[in-house]
């Protein structure tokens, strides 16, 4: 009887290791498509690695938090600086962009005896950062006229450290992202670019909640523990990224070997003659995008009439969606999904959200207008997800740096132009509605932002026309990579 009793038990036993094997092999397989950076590591490039490299993004995050955000509204609100002078410093940093594109070509064609080619760019682009970050607290104490000396030192010195800052920023971004791009497989570089800027929009999170808690009761004091705080925040987290990163290979770097010029390497990364055709839809649909960025929270409230909680979690639910955008083009380009014609399809997904929020301003609906905002930050998403995962993969390996520098350079150029444009446009717009030039059917709150939308529908519009005759032709081309007439470095 009791041999009876143990067989159907030892049964019972090995039934339930069957289907827990079966459901582990199970997950196994569906894991990797619900966590895109489950299968991100490589040999050549482990994930714990690129995790301590992708800490530069999180200091580039958080220094725009501090620039754009948070001594936005300090200078504004607690040190009484007036606003033309403030939105004149916090555009500052802009100028610095345009120059991504040499910072990235003298990257890729740095001299040294060290044998490395991206580490002094990375380290100069930390100390300048650094280096702004460590005087704007005193600079901004002067430029608000708590001081006995003359107002143009402060207003010298404050310009001075946003321009390092923003300096530091650029040339940290662009050769960080040449490096990554250095280290990883073509055929995992989707989920890298997914990587990088998922940890910048975690950077700009963490760095947003964290200095909003430290500011809460405010004070001079305070403000300079918080900036300097960032700056020696950001040597140390660059210094773990950096740290043996980069192989040295004198060969690459060799004082007699022969480079090409600036206007040699353009047209060499020209020589499709696409190169153009790429920036403009680049910079328009970053334009298109970019343009509400800080409008729809006082849509929201001006036209809405939504509580302050519920259009401060706009801003959440827009990082959602860009981060759902990550996600879904890294697992898409992964499996050999054409860039640009997931960019395209980002496009899509930002006229439906675009119209969307003109709607909802039209029918009072808050649901569809948080729809619309989910759906702006899943198109952008994409589409810079996908742009970017472009520009790495089909310029040649002697070329990654000038590539993602020009594709920085008009992203951050457009980004910045849209988000001044969008404030102009729309303050012009409802002057003129409010004087009654317009009529009196137009004549209300909601008018400005609508033609600023309407714009951006517009320019999505443009984008696509300028993707089209990408889509087509990147059919079954090889990435331009695999082909490169440029050594590649040592991997270390």
């Amino acid at each position: 009887m009791s041999g009876m009793r143990i067989a159907p038990l030892g049964g019972m036993a090995r039934r339930a290791r069957q289907a827990n094997d079966a459901v582990a092999r199970r997950w196994s397989k569906i894991g990797p498509s619900f966590l895109p950076f489950a299968d991100v590591g490589t040999s050549e490039l482990p994930t714990a690695r690129l995790l301590r490299l992708s800490l530069f993004q999180v200091t580039v995050g958080m220094a725009a938090v501090l620039l754009i955000g948070t001594l936005n509204r300090v200078m504004i609100v607690e040190l009484g600086v007036p606003a033309w002078l403030v939105a004149v410093m916090v555009s500052l940093p802009l100028i610095a962009a345009p120059f991504r594109a040499v910072i990235g070509f003298r990257s890729d064609t740095h001299r040294s005896v060290l044998g490395w080619r991206r580490v002094p760019y990375l380290w100069m682009g930390t100390l300048l950062q650094f280096g702004g970050l460590a005087i704007m607290p005193f600079a901004l104490i002067i430029l608000s006229g708590d001081t006995n000396g003359p107002i143009i030192v402060g207003q010298a010195a404050a310009a001075l450290a946003f321009l390092l800052v923003g300096a530091g920023l650029h040339t940290t971004q662009t050769v960080g992202l040449a490096l990554a791009t250095d280290l990883a497989p073509t055929e995992a570089q989707p989920k890298v670019v997914a990587l990088l800027c998922v940890m910048l929009m975690l950077g700009m999170i963490g760095s947003a909640l964290l200095f909003g808690a430290m500011l809460a009761h405010f004070s001079e004091l305070r403000l300079i523990q918080v900036v300097q705080g960032s700056a020696v925040a950001t040597m140390v987290l660059n210094g773990i990224a950096l740290w043996k990163q980069e192989a040295r290979n004198p060969a690459l770097t060799a004082l007699d070997r022969m480079r090409p010029t600036f206007a040699e390497a353009w047209r060499a990364f020209d020589r499709s003659g696409a190169a153009r055709r790429r920036l403009v839809a680049l910079g328009f649909g970053t334009i298109a995008f970019s343009m509400q960025d800080i409008l729809l929270e006082p849509y929201g409230g001006q036209v809405l009439h939504l509580p302050v909680g519920a259009t401060t979690s706009l801003t959440a639910l827009l990082a959602g969606g860009g981060m759902a955008g990550f996600f879904y083009a890294a697992n898409k380009l992964a499996n050999g999904a054409d860039p640009y014609r997931l960019a395209a399809f980002g496009v899509l997904i930002g006229l439906c959200a675009f119209s969307s929020v003109i709607f909802a301003g039209v029918l009072a609906s808050p649901f569809l207008f948080g729809a619309g905002v989910g759906l702006i930050g899943l198109g952008a998403g994409l589409f810079a997800h996908c742009t970017l995962t472009a520009a790495m993969g089909m310029a040649p390996r002697g070329q990654i740096g000038l590539a993602l520098g020009i594709w920085g350079a008009v992203q951050a150029s457009a980004a910045g132009i849209a988000v001044a444009a969008g404030g102009l446009i729309r303050d012009g717009v409802a002057a003129l509605a409010a004087r009654g030039v317009l009529g009196a059917a137009l004549d209300g709150p909601t008018t400005g932002y609508a033609v600023v939308y309407n714009i951006e529908l517009a320019l999505l519009l443009a984008t696509l026309i300028a993707i089209g005759p990408l889509v087509r032709r990147n059919v079954g081309v090889p990435s331009a990579r695999s082909s490169s007439r440029y050594p590649s470095p040592v991997a270390p």
